[in-house]
């Protein structure tokens, strides 16, 4: 599988894992919109080798976030045109998260914690609590609950009790022998003493169980707490992506 295969594949299971409400296509590139929750969801991603860019359809993709009342954002895997990235730029759009797509091959280490709870369809209290110990601009539960719940794919919702209390959660999204890993939190006061990594134990020996055999997630570069659970559970880099945000002005 050559660098521009595997990046296709990776994102076509990441949208169909992370779902938006709006989708616009426009010659190699998918506008995203799901009401400004995630960039994930709401950015413009290249989904063709080569996939190029000119003014005029910039202009347009602008016209189209500005009407939803989203930020105009670009996720760039790589696959994008040479010279995408310099329009971008001269046209306002800031260098924002340079994010690692991580894999790795699942083998039969991982098991399922009995403390872990997996649950096949999201609840609103999972979503509740994933999102409240996410906080910020993630922690909007109607959105989070509304992305969720339009997954297609087949997915695993872990929570991990620790004395009756949820205090880490983890999605799992399993599509065509991949395991997608999805907001992995835990609670802010717990953080650091391998809770995170009890989760997704728990969700590769269930997507083990469900023909997985391969997993991947995303990490940004500069969170080197979770880019050194990962590695030590040995993901390995398929490729990065970085956003350019439309700046305040132009």
């Amino acid at each position: 599988m050559n660098d521009a295969s595997l990046i296709l594949g990776l994102e076509s299971r990441l949208l169909n894992a992370w779902p938006s409400f709006d989708y616009q296509i426009y010659d190699g590139w998918i506008l995203r919109l799901a009401k400004g929750y995630s960039k994930r969801a709401n950015s413009v991603t290249p989904f063709a080798q080569g996939a190029s860019l000119d003014d005029a359809l910039l202009d347009h993709m602008i016209a189209q976030f500005r009407a939803a009342d989203v930020t105009p954002t670009f996720r760039l895997s790589g696959l994008e045109a040479d010279g995408v990235d310099a329009l971008l730029q001269a046209r306002g759009f800031m260098e924002r998260e340079p994010t690692l797509v991580l894999q790795a091959r699942i083998n039969g280490d991982a098991d399922l914690d009995p403390e872990v709870l997996i649950e096949l369809a999201a609840t609103k209290r999972w979503v509740r609590e994933a999102a409240h110990s996410y906080g910020g601009d993630k922690a909007d539960e109607d959105a989070l609950f509304e992305i969720v719940t339009r997954i297609r794919q087949t997915t695993a919702f872990a929570t991990l009790h620790l004395d009756d209390r949820a205090v880490a959660w983890g999605l799992g999204v399993a599509e065509r022998g991949y395991l997608g890993l999805y907001d992995i939190v835990v609670a802010p006061d717990l953080r650091g003493i391998g809770l995170g990594r009890r989760v997704v134990g728990s969700l590769i020996a269930w997507g083990r169980a469900v023909g997985a055999h391969t997993a991947y997630l995303q990490v940004r570069e500069e969170n080197a707490v979770a880019l050194a659970l990962y590695t030590g559970l040995d993901f390995t880099p398929a490729y990065r992506y970085r956003h350019r945000i439309l700046s305040p002005g132009f």
